[in-house]
């Protein structure tokens, strides 16, 4: 598929160091001259429904004050969702070990495998854990577990298949593509292979965890270890072509550029346009507090950044229906302004959660204050399920799609041109 060349050309090499921080733009100096022609062009196109290329989106990440670009994601968020709902799900966050050899630098939550503090949780308290979200009307468990050298994917097909039997209404959402990738290595067998086994035992949809920055200059410093681009994105690949939907995600603000932002942004957007298999995408910032590599990050990015990139993302990823705000990361009060930038999901519960709150963030919240939340934002909240089909009881409609059978990915019949430049 023939896409915008990448902006990632433009950007400079090298680790930004930790003390230099990118500097949103004045809104002053975006009102003047030819930078406000061409803003103005840009926002013609969006208004208009017309694709933007990653040359517009890196505009406007540079130069587009922050008004500008909730008027353009809100407008977005508008025409996908016309009936002023914002959804969400009731979940639980569990990880069945934090054993991992990939020593990311960013992740305070693993452990190696000698590690006095290393974990694997044994069945029966997983079990009880899924009981309690099923009492609590629990509908998705959000399951990782990092790269454990000795557990492969047939412990997987066995506790997914354990638990489908036992509480057959909650989706197992589970194994990112790092994980994926890592079973294929270990056990020498393609990917695919690994997807059936799961599918069959139970695996109802896959995570778009592991993502981090889908450029390999950042990969090789962040992440060395981990699944490359390319691999990241040929197992969404083949899990969209298994019958299962995925979610995509993006962690910025480390050693990233604004360019390679779009850049990430821009293969998400080229894959989406051949399967139709992610159903959301959510950002982030990195949590840098504590990690094992803190000297390597810059300081945490500020709230009206995460809006900005928030807010181009819901700009830019046309083809991708929702966009869920990170409250676990952001807080509550930033995710209700985040549904005015784009955001028309609050994502999950997370009656659990452990790997960034390893890194310093607890903002938790119960179900009620999410709903008092979306509502004070002047939105309608209503429960769904993994495939966002909704399944309130004030819907007063079955739930369509309902299973992952009704949630097939679709590829589009065609990618939307992006017209002439503005």
């Amino acid at each position: 598929m023939n896409s915008a060349p990448s902006p990632s050309s433009e950007a400079p090499a090298g680790v930004s160091p930790p003390d230099r921080m990118w500097a949103p733009p004045r809104a002053s100096l975006s009102g003047q001259g030819a930078t406000a022609d061409r803003l103005d062009g840009i926002r013609e196109r969006v208004l208009a429904g017309t694709r933007i290329d990653s040359r517009e989106a890196l505009f406007l990440h540079e130069h587009a004050d922050l008004m500008l670009l909730g008027e353009l994601a809100d407008f977005v968020r508008k025409q996908k969702h016309p009936h002023e709902r914002v959804t969400y799900i009731v979940d639980r966050n569990i990880n069945p070990t934090n054993v991992c050899v990939t020593d990311c630098g960013f992740c305070a939550f693993y452990r190696r495998p000698k590690d006095p503090e290393a974990y694997v949780l044994e069945r029966d308290e997983i079990l009880e854990k899924v009981r309690i979200t099923a009492d609590l009307g629990g509908r998705q468990l959000l399951m990782q577990g990092g790269h454990h050298p000795k557990i492969q994917s047939d412990w997987w097909c066995d506790l997914i298949a354990d638990i489908k039997s036992k509480f057959p209404q909650v989706n197992c959402h589970a194994l990112s593509a790092p994980e994926l990738d890592f079973f294929s290595i270990i056990e020498k067998r393609p990917v695919e292979d690994i997807l059936r086994d799961l599918k069959q035992a139970g695996l109802g949809s896959v995570p778009g965890a592991g993502a981090e920055i889908l450029v390999e200059r950042v990969r090789k410093i962040i992440a060395p270890k981990k699944t490359t681009t390319d691999r990241w994105l040929e197992v969404h690949r083949r899990v969209h072509e298994a019958g299962l939907r995925s979610s995509a995600t993006m962690m910025f603000g480390n050693v990233e550029t604004p360019a390679e932002r779009i850049e990430h942004l821009q293969r998400l957007r080229d894959l989406q346009d051949e399967t139709g298999g992610f159903t959301a995408f959510a950002c982030w910032n990195t949590q840098p507090e504590g990690v094992p590599e803190e000297h390597l990050y810059p300081k945490k990015t500020t709230p009206v950044e995460y809006l900005r990139v928030n807010a181009i993302s819901r700009i830019f990823l046309d083809n991708v229906e929702n966009i869920q705000t990170s409250y676990v990361t952001q807080g509550m009060k930033m995710a209700q302004v985040s549904l005015r930038f784009g955001c028309n999901d609050f994502g999950g519960t997370m009656l659990e959660e452990n790997v960034v709150s390893a890194a310093g963030c607890f903002h938790l919240a119960p179900i009620q204050k999410i709903e008092q939340t979306i509502e004070r934002a002047g939105f309608t909240p209503r429960q769904r399920n993994s495939w966002y089909g909704i399944v309130d009881e004030r819907h007063g409609r079955p739930a369509f799609p309902s299973c992952a059978e009704e949630a097939l990915p679709t590829p589009p019949a065609a990618a939307p041109s992006t017209g002439n430049q503005a």
